[in-house]
């Protein structure tokens, strides 16, 4: 019964941990889930910003492909009406360069009759204009200069044209950058993507590396939490010896580098655990030799053990045990215990030597045959021992505090931890070279690479933004250099336009010239020839019917000139440049780049919404883990009930049986009682035959109390006979010789006693009068050098046994009394002499005895009592006898409390001299308090102390300032 209320409380032990662990685990399980749970909001928040941003690049996607078409459509539209101007100002180009031609040629005929014209007026007046020759040249001269002057509207069309050239050759170079930029940055977007993709898997390796550190650092906690109990139990289930001399053996071998040592037995054996009672109660405390290689490590390790006092610890060398040979009984009930435990085969030789003569039986009534026939030592599974040599060992073995269990669970969870470590690294033990890679450091590296992907992608990022940012100033280079480009053509147009008139006047100009340069150097006249007159009177008309063509003709190409600036406006500030901005749309970068981002972002949603998808699945698994350990629990906690109401039945049970062992033994002492009871009345009847018991013990109680009413019967008629005589002789004569051994004894003892009494007094009255003697003779030479010319001794005061006389003994051996006893000490006498004042010289006697202290005065023959000494004599009296005492027996260190407030300054001086030279001599400090500068001038160190607002201060002075302050409180108390 008793067992099985250990059992059910090992077992509701058992389920309050598995409860402990379990409700630990769901309170991780819930932890997680609240982790998981945050994860997945943040997941889903961003699932959703991200759905957001793929559905606005969709749209603008969208939108930009519409406006694409649009713009196709329209620059298609554009183009048409582009082509159908273009064809109108083709044809219009030339019929207003012929009426320009037209116009210039009638123009140029007007202009060169008027030229001719002017050229007769002027030189019919040019001599009434010019004074002399030399006047009319220099004038010629300077139109000369002035028409070459003309000629520069050609270097400027020129200049014009080569602007326009750079333009051309700007905007094309302008136009092959962008298509640079463009393809760098739809490479870029193909670079980010891919860092995208690595960035999200290294982040989805750093939280499964988290989840699984997080798994593991519970796992471990918990094991280390095991660990941490079996080896509080373990060490509470090994002597303390032994457990401090295992801790310092591990610790001299990591320290002095010892190899060969292999550790406890306990340590180097693994079997079943239905043996670990078996095996236990073998070894005992064998468990706990440690197995080394040879004799030389064990003699190594006991010189560190002894020198640092490390405990106890037994040794088994390998190189010196044997492993015995043993012939074990061929039967299905016996099994040898070594062939039931498993270990490395070099350990042979230590586990034969603790095992090998034990077997395993199925019984007592076997084991008992066993150790009987095959001289084995026999155990059962229940730890019960039976010696080879008769003797049996067994009882209750309380198999919670197995040494092997907690062994095992420290060896297992070890190797569970390194399990639990390694696989999560990806590293198998037998390929281990080095500690395992922590759970940090494999996080940390993963955060650097995704640090370098963030920052290539950010790299990217700014270089996407700088192509950007050139694309849309070559935009706008281009606008730019466009814009200039009209300019310059609209101004070469105009150049152009004049060059022709200018080519007219050139040739009239050059003709001018001529006719200037052949009229210098001529003579002036002032009339015109014939011909020349002729030729004035012919120009007239000619020129009024030029002029009128010259109208007509202008009419014509004005008309013609403002069609061709019409369709010209049109092309160049609203058709062309309507179908450049519509090619801009229709090649616009914006579009590519939106593509990319928008499969960059559909990625990323989708790698979002797998995130979430294995967030819901985790939590999913959470949830059932949670649900089945909330199961466990409730399972837990019904088997509790169920085990604590089988507790409760098995104390009722108990109760029960105690209630009735109680009675049975009351019963028992009952019995016990009325056995003790007959067994006097026995006693009392005397001595009885050897034959008395066994005659009369199968008769019953009612024949008894018949035979025994006869014998009462009959003995009534000896009521005078002492029936008890014999007995009480022999009984008294018994005590008499035990009464005889014990005097004899207590009489040996007594002598023994006395002996030791009489030789303790005697080395205690030696050791008095040694301690006296040197005592004295301090006393002695303390007092004389105290009291210049005086004399002191110390006087033993002693009385014998029935003497009540006093006698003085000075210096003299005791001598013991007749009977062995030394004599007695009442007292110490003071004999002391000095000279007074008054030059006469008194001795003095001063007894320390129990009534008190007496002085005598020799010298006048009458004994005074110690109190009519004054008081510097008490304390010079007092002072040599405390001298004399450190003299004898030095202290450390000595406390006077103003020794010399009563003291006369001779002796003051005297004292403070003492002090010093006992200061300097025996090294003993002495601490003093005095208002007298004699103590002052010998001190090693002063301190002064002050009283200031009901609080003292200690401080330290100099011995000028102790001597001045002393004075002048001497003064002060003067007057």
């Amino acid at each position: 019964m008793y067992n099985d209320v250990l059992d059910a409380h090992e077992k509701s032990k058992d389920l309050e941990n598995t409860l402990k662990d379990v409700s630990k685990e769901l309170q991780n399980f819930n932890k997680e889930k609240e982790a998981i749970e945050k994860r997945q909001t943040v997941a889903l928040k961003k699932h959703t910003e991200l759905e957001l941003d793929v559905k606005d690049l969709q749209e603008k996607n969208s939108g930009n492909i519409r406006a694409k078409e649009d713009a196709a459509r329209q620059l298609e539209i554009l183009e048409k009406e582009i082509q159908d101007s273009t064809i109108e100002l083709g044809k219009i180009i030339p019929l207003h360069e012929d009426q320009i031609q037209k116009e210039k040629d009638i123009a140029m005929q007007i202009m060169e009759r008027e030229k001719k014209l002017s050229i007769l007026y002027q030189k019919q007046g040019r001599a009434t204009q010019f004074s002399s020759k030399a006047a009319r040249d220099k004038w010629l001269q300077k139109e000369i200069d002035d028409l070459e002057r003309e000629q520069k509207l050609l270097d400027e069309i020129d200049r014009l044209e080569k602007e326009l050239r750079d333009c051309d050759e700007n905007i094309n170079k302008r136009k092959s950058d962008i298509t640079v930029f463009e393809s760098g940055i739809a490479e870029s977007f193909k670079g980010l993507n891919h860092f995208k993709l690595e960035r999200d898997k290294l982040n989805l390796e750093r939280k499964s590396l988290w989840t699984k550190e997080n798994e593991i650092t519970a796992e471990i906690d918990k094991l280390s939490a095991e660990v941490e109990k079996a080896e509080k139990n373990l060490d509470h289930a090994i002597p303390g010896d032994v457990r401090r001399g295992l801790n310092s053996v591990r610790k001299i071998c990591r320290e002095y580098n010892i190899s060969g040592v292999h550790g406890p037995i306990i340590e180097l054996l693994n079997c079943d655990e239905k043996f670990f009672t078996a095996v236990e109660v073998t070894a005992g405390n064998s468990l706990f030799h440690v197995v080394v290689e040879n004799d030389d490590k064990s003699t190594q390790i006991i010189r560190h053990l002894n020198s640092q006092k490390g405990g106890r610890v037994t040794f088994i060398p390998l190189n010196r045990v044997k492993a015995p040979r043993i012939t074990y009984p061929q039967s299905s009930d016996v099994i040898p215990l070594l062939k039931k435990l498993n270990f490395k085969h070099d350990y042979t030789p230590a586990f034969s030597q603790v095992f090998a003569r034990t077997v395993i039986c199925k019984n007592l009534d076997v084991a008992s045959r066993v150790a009987r026939t095959d001289a084995l030592d026999c155990i059962t599974l229940d730890g019960d021992q039976v010696s080879k040599k008769g003797s049996m060992t067994g009882g209750f073995y309380d198999h919670r505090r197995s040494r092997l269990s907690f062994t095992t669970v420290i060896l297992f969870q070890f190797s569970g931890y390194l399990f639990l470590v390694v696989g999560a690294c990806h590293i198998h033990l037998d390929a281990l070279e080095f500690p395992p890679i922590v759970f940090a450091e494999l996080v940390l590296q993963i955060d650097q690479k995704i640090n370098e992907l963030v920052a290539e992608q950010q790299k990217i990022d700014a270089k996407r933004a700088h192509d950007k940012s050139e694309i849309e100033q070559l935009k706008q280079d281009i606008a730019n250099a466009n814009k200039q480009k009209q300019l310059i053509s609209k101004a070469l147009t105009k150049k152009e336009k004049s060059v022709g008139d200018v080519q007219n006047q050139i040739e009239q100009l050059k003709a001018s010239i001529a006719t200037k340069n052949a009229e210098m150097g001529t003579e002036l006249i002032d009339h015109l020839t014939p011909e020349e007159k002729k030729l004035l009177s012919d120009l007239n008309p000619e020129i009024k019917d030029l002029k009128e063509k010259l109208v007509a003709c202008k009419t014509d190409r004005i008309e013609t000139e403002a069609r061709k600036a019409e369709l010209d406006t049109n092309l160049t500030t609203n058709l062309r440049r309507r179908k450049q901005e519509l090619e801009a749309v229709i090649s616009a970068v914006d579009s590519d780049s939106l593509v990319g981002e928008a499969e960059s972002k559909g990625q990323e949603l989708s790698d979002a919404k797998m995130l979430v998808d294995d967030l819901t699945e985790q939590l999913r698994r959470v949830a059932e883990n949670i649900n089945d350990r909330m199961r466990q629990i409730k399972k837990i906690k019904d088997e509790l009930n169920k085990l604590k109401s089988l507790e409760d039945e098995y104390e009722r049970k108990l109760q029960e049986e105690a209630k009735e062992l109680e009675q049975l033994l009351s019963k028992k002492n009952t019995y016990a009682a009325k056995e003790e009871e007959y067994a006097k009345k026995i006693r009392e009847l005397g001595p009885l035959t050897s034959d008395a018991f066994e005659a009369y013990r199968r008769r019953n109680i009612k024949d008894l109390h018949k035979m025994l009413h006869r014998c009462n019967e009959q003995l009534q008629q000896f009521s005078h006979v002492n029936k008890k005589a014999l007995d009480q002789y022999i009984n008294f004569t018994e005590q008499r010789e035990e009464l005889q051994k014990r005097q004899a004894e207590l009489d040996a003892g007594d002598e023994k006693i006395r002996e030791l009494i009489s030789v303790l007094d005697q080395r205690k009255d030696e050791s008095i009068e040694r301690t006296f003697k040197g005592v004295a003779r301090h006393f002695r030479e303390v007092f004389s050098e105290l009291v210049q010319g005086g004399h002191g001794h110390l006087v033993m005061m002693k009385k014998k046994d029935g003497d009540h006389d006093d006698d003085e003994d000075e210096d003299g051996p005791r001598e013991a009394n007749p009977e062995g006893r030394v004599e007695k000490y009442i007292g110490v006498k003071v004999k002391a002499s000095v000279f007074l004042l008054c030059h006469f010289k008194k001795k003095i006697n001063v007894m320390f005895l129990p009534e008190g202290l007496w002085v005598s005065f020799t010298g006048q023959g009458e004994t005074q009592s110690m109190k009519q000494l004054s008081g510097g004599q008490k304390t010079v009296v007092a002072l040599t006898l405390i001298f004399a005492i450190q003299r004898c027996d030095p202290a450390p260190f000595y406390l006077f409390d103003e020794i010399d407030a009563a003291l006369d300054p001779q002796y003051r001086t005297a004292v403070g001299n003492m002090i010093r030279r006992l200061a300097d001599v025996a090294n003993t400090q002495f601490i003093t308090t005095t208002f007298r500068p004699e103590l002052v001038k010998v001190a090693d160190k002063i301190y002064g102390v002050t009283h200031k607002n009901r609080v003292s201060r200690v401080n330290v002075v100099s011995k000028e300032d102790a001597l001045e302050f002393i004075e002048h409180d001497q003064t002060h108390n003067a007057e």
